[in-house]
C-alpha cells in the first residue's frame, strides 16, 4: 500500500476538508502497524476514494481504529488511460491479480466477458463478488483514488453484435484484439498512430486466447487483430505488456 484510501464516511464532513479522519479497515491498520511501523505523531499518505490525495498525522491508535488529524487533501489523482479493456473472464485465481494490475495501470473501463475458453464455473466464482476489494488494492498500489468501471458480459455474440457498435461510436475510437496469429504487430500499429488516434478499446483473451469464430465476429465490427510477438504469454503477462504501451510516449 503506497497510499491508504478511505471512504468519504471516514472523514468528519462530506467534502473531507476538515482536519480529522479515521481508519477502521483491519488490513490498513495491520499495514500501518506491521509494514509501515508508524506511531502516534507520524505522517502518512492518504486519499479519499473518488476524491483527492494528501497526508495526515496519526493522532491516536487502538487495535481497531486509528484517528487522524491535520488531514490535507490537495492533490488530484493521476489521469486515467483513455482505454477500455475487454477481458475474457480468466481463471478465478488470476482474476485478482488482473483486476489489481489493470487498476494500477490506470485503465478507465474494464469489461469481463464470456468466451469459448472461459469455463462456465468461472462465472460462479466468489471472486466476482470481491472486485471492489481488488480494485482498492490496485488503487493503493498506484496512489490513485478513482476506480475503473467494471461490467460483466456473460454472452459474447450478443455483446459483439448488439452492444459493441454503440460502444465504439460512444468512444469515437478504434478497437484492437490481442491475437498471437495476427498479421500485424502491436508495436508497428502503434508506431503509425498519433497520441490522439491510439485505439481506445483492446480485447484480451483468457488462457488459450480467442478462437477463430470470435476473431471473425470482432473483425466484422472493424476490430484489428494484432500480435505482440512470437511468444505466447499468460494472460497476466499479456495484459501488462499490452496496456503498458499506453503509458509510453507516442
Amino acid at each position: 500500500m503506497n497510499c491508504l484510501l478511505l471512504p468519504i464516511d471516514n472523514f468528519s464532513n462530506a467534502d473531507a476538508t476538515s482536519a480529522q479522519a479515521y481508519i477502521s479497515d483491519p488490513k490498513q491498520i495491520d499495514h500501518i502497524h506491521k509494514v509501515l511501523g508508524l506511531q502516534v505523531g507520524d505522517s502518512l499518505k492518504i486519499g479519499q476514494l473518488g476524491g483527492k490525495l494528501g497526508s495526515a498525522i496519526i493522532d491516536d491508535m487502538t487495535p481497531t481504529a486509528i484517528q487522524l488529524r491535520e488531514v490535507q487533501l490537495t492533490l488530484a489523482p493521476p489521469n486515467k488511460l483513455d482505454l477500455t479493456v475487454v477481458l475474457a473472464l480468466p481463471r478465478p485465481k488470476v482474476l485478482r491479480r488482473l483486476i489489481m494490475d489493470m487498476t494500477a495501470l490506470g485503465v478507465a473501463h474494464i469489461i469481463l466477458i464470456n468466451s469459448y475458453r472461459s469455463q462456465k464455473s468461472y462465472w460462479q466464482s466468489p471472486m466476482l463478488g470481491r472486485l471492489d476489494e481488488f480494485v482498492l488494492e490496485g488503487l493503493q498500489q498506484s496512489v490513485d483514488t478513482i476506480a475503473p468501471s467494471i461490467t460483466l458480459e456473460k454472452r459474447f455474440k450478443p455483446f459483439v453484435e448488439d452492444k459493441l457498435p454503440r460502444l465504439l461510436t460512444d468512444i469515437d475510437g478504434q478497437a484492437i484484439v490481442a491475437h498471437p496469429y495476427g498479421a500485424l504487430s502491436l508495436s508497428a500499429y502503434l508506431q503509425r498512430a498519433s497520441t490522439d488516434s491510439l485505439p481506445k478499446m483492446v480485447f484480451i483473451g483468457s488462457e488459450g486466447g480467442w478462437i477463430d469464430y470470435e476473431i471473425e465476429l470482432l473483425a466484422a465490427q472493424g476490430c484489428q487483430a494484432l500480435t505482440i510477438g512470437s511468444r505466447i504469454l499468460r494472460t497476466e503477462a499479456a495484459v501488462n505488456v499490452i496496456v503498458g504501451q499506453w503509458l509510453l510516449p507516442h
